[in-house]
C-alpha cells in the first residue's frame, strides 16, 4: 500500500513539473509576436542576436511568465494553510476576504502616496497589503471564535471581501484620473507590468514562506487530526497557530500587492492536488500545492493574454471560469458525504 502511495506522488510530481515546464515555455513563445523556442533558449543564453525579441522575452514575457508561476504557487500554499488553519475546506485567501483586505490597504497606500507626489516601493506596497492581509485575518478569527458552522464562516468571509471592496471604490472615487486608471488596471488581477525586480523581491518573499510552509509539514499533519492529538505530540499549539497566520498572511499579501487579487487559485487547487496525490498529508502536499498553483495560474494567463488577443482578460476572470467549479464540486460531495452517513 505505501509502495503504491508512493509511486502516485511520484508520477504526480513528475506531471507537475512537466505541466509547470511546459505551461513556462508557451507563455514565453506565444504572444502578438511569435518567438521561436530555440530563440528563447538563446535568449537564456545570451547567445542571441534578434535584439528586438529579446526585448520582447526578456523585459515583457519573462518577468510576467516568472511572477505567474511564483505568485500561482504563492496563493495555492496559502489556501492550503488556511483549510489546515481553519479545517475548512472552503478556506481560501480570496474568499475569506483576505485578499480583499490587502487589496483595500495597498489601493489607500497607492493613492495617499500618488496625490502626495511619492513613489511607492514594491516593498512598501508588500508591506500595505501584509497589513491588510492580518487585519481581515484577525477580524476572521475572531468571527471563527463566535461561530461553529462552516457556512457561517464563508458568508462572514464573503461579507468581510464585499465591504472591503466597497470601500477601495469609495477611496478610487475620490483619486484622480491618472490614478484611477492605475488602481483599476491593478484591482481587477493582472500579471501584466511587473518588472524583474520586482520578480526579485517576490522571489524571496514567496520561497521563504513556501521554504517555511515545508518545514513545519509534520506538525501540520498532527494539527489536521486535532488539537489535543497535536499537544500530545508536544506541538505548541498558539505559536504553531501564529506561524500559520503569519505565513499565509505574507503569501496573500505578495500576491495581492503585485498582481491584486486573484480568485479561487488558493481554494481550487489544495483539492486538485489532494485528488491527484491520493493524499491529504501536507509534507507532499505543500510541494505539490506550490507546482500545481504554479502550473494552473501559467495556463490561466496564457489564456487570458491569447483568447482574445489583443483585448486582455483579467487573470481573476479565467480563473474563477476554472477553480468555481472545483469548489461547488467539493461542496456537493461534502453534502452527499454527510447524506451517506
Amino acid at each position: 500500500m505505501e509502495r503504491k502511495r508512493a509511486i502516485r506522488a511520484a508520477a504526480g510530481y513528475i506531471l507537475l513539473i512537466v505541466l509547470t515546464a511546459v505551461f513556462f515555455m508557451l507563455n514565453i513563445v506565444i504572444g502578438s509576436s511569435h518567438v521561436d523556442a530555440a530563440e528563447v533558449l538563446r535568449m537564456l543564453t545570451g547567445t542571441s542576436a534578434d535584439h528586438s525579441a529579446q526585448q520582447i522575452v526578456m523585459n515583457i514575457r519573462l518577468p510576467r511568465t516568472l511572477a505567474a508561476l511564483l505568485l500561482g504557487g504563492a496563493l495555492a500554499e496559502a489556501g492550503f494553510l488556511l483549510q489546515s488553519f481553519f479545517a475548512n475546506p472552503i478556506a481560501g485567501p480570496f474568499v475569506l476576504g483576505i485578499s480583499s483586505g490587502a487589496k483595500l490597504t495597498v489601493a489607500a497606500a497607492m493613492v495617499f502616496s500618488l496625490q502626495s507626489g511619492v513613489l511607492l516601493t514594491s516593498g512598501a506596497v508588500t508591506a500595505a497589503a501584509f497589513a491588510g492581509s492580518l487585519a481581515s485575518m484577525g477580524v476572521i478569527m475572531l468571527i471563527s471564535g463566535r461561530v461553529k458552522s462552516m457556512a457561517k464562516l464563508i458568508i462572514a468571509g464573503v461579507m468581510i471581501g464585499y465591504i472591503c471592496s466597497a470601500v477601495t471604490e469609495l477611496i478610487v472615487t475620490f483619486a484622480n484620473d491618472a490614478n484611477i486608471v492605475n488602481l483599476h488596471n491593478w484591482s481587477m488581477g493582472s500579471f501584466s507590468g511587473i518588472s524583474m525586480d520586482d520578480v526579485k523581491l517576490m522571489t524571496v518573499i514567496v520561497l521563504a514562506g513556501c521554504t517555511a510552509s515545508f518545514l513545519i509539514s509534520k506538525p501540520m499533519g498532527a494539527y489536521q487530526l486535532g488539537e489535543a492529538y497535536a499537544e500530545n505530540l508536544g506541538v505548541n499549539i498558539r505559536l504553531f497557530r501564529l506561524v500559520l497566520i503569519v505565513l499565509s498572511s505574507m503569501l496573500s499579501a505578495c500576491v495581492t500587492a503585485f498582481a491584486g487579487p486573484v480568485s479561487f487559485v488558493g481554494v481550487a487547487v489544495p483539492h486538485l492536488m489532494k485528488s491527484l496525490m491520493g493524499t491529504a498529508k501536507p509534507i507532499i502536499i505543500v510541494p505539490a500545492c506550490f507546482l500545481g498553483g504554479a502550473s494552473f495560474c501559467l495556463i490561466c494567463d496564457l489564456i487570458a493574454r491569447m483568447l482574445f488577443s489583443p483585448v486582455e482578460l483579467s487573470i481573476s476572470t479565467v480563473t474563477a471560469v476554472f477553480g468555481a467549479p472545483v469548489v461547488i464540486a467539493v461542496m456537493l460531495s461534502r453534502k452527499k458525504g454527510r447524506g451517506d452517513e
